[in-house]
Formats: structure tokens, sequence, C-alpha cells
């Protein structure tokens, strides 16, 4: 015996898409963040300070960028281990006066905040 449908299958996309975005949260978050949970993050009036352990890696094997308010440190293609990760900070990064030093297997980012400037125009009233 043979049954068949008399209306439509409905095929809903964006419960396809949302799950593959599920998937992909899933996956960033297993892979990545256990290499992330060492991290400190302190501020004061003047600057971010970011530490985390990244043992096994010298300095001449990290690279930091820094965008605006976004910080991105990952390890060159010769290093030993890899590690790669970014940070979006609410300020924006003064790069001429921020500073980086690894100790120990401890790295200390002192990122300085860069001052607001206002580009307020005034207008003349006729």
């Amino acid at each position: 015996m043979f049954f068949a449908s008399t209306s439509p299958a409905i095929v809903r996309r964006s419960a396809h898409v949302s799950a593959l975005r599920s998937l992909d949260r899933l996956l960033d978050e297993q892979l990545y963040t256990p290499r992330q949970q060492n991290v400190q993050l302190t501020q004061d009036e003047q600057a971010y300070t970011l530490t985390f352990d990244v043992p096994g890696i010298a300095k001449e094997q990290l690279s930091i960028g820094i965008e605006g308010s976004v910080v991105r440190i990952e390890t060159l293609a010769d290093a030993a281990r890899k590690f790669k990760a970014a940070y979006e900070l609410p300020q924006d990064i003064d790069v001429g006066t921020s500073d980086a030093k690894l100790e120990n297997g401890v790295l200390t980012l002192k990122l300085t905040k860069k001052a607001p400037v206002s580009n307020v125009a005034q207008l003349a009233i006729n």
C-alpha cells in the first residue's frame, strides 16, 4: 500500500540556517574557549590591561595587531603551539603609548585608551 501526502511539504530554510549557526557557535566555544579561559581584563581611567597564559610561545613567535578597539593576537606559522584570539574593547586603543610584555609564559598587554576627540563644529546663526 502506498501513502501520499495531499499537502505540499513545508521546508523551513531559516530552521536549517539557525541550526548551522548554532553548530558553528558550539564548535567555536569548544575549540577556542579552553585556550582563552585564563584571560584577565582589568581597566582604569587610562588603560586596559589584558593578561593571559601562553606557555611555550616565544615573543618572536607572537603577532599582536590593533585596529581601533579590536586587538588580535596570534602565533606565526613557525610556532610550535598555535594560538589565535581577538578581543573587542569598548574604547579605541592608542597604539603609540601601549605596551606588550611576555614573561614566564604570561603575556601582559597594557593598552592605553585613546582620548575621545570631539568633531563638533559650530554653526553660525544668520
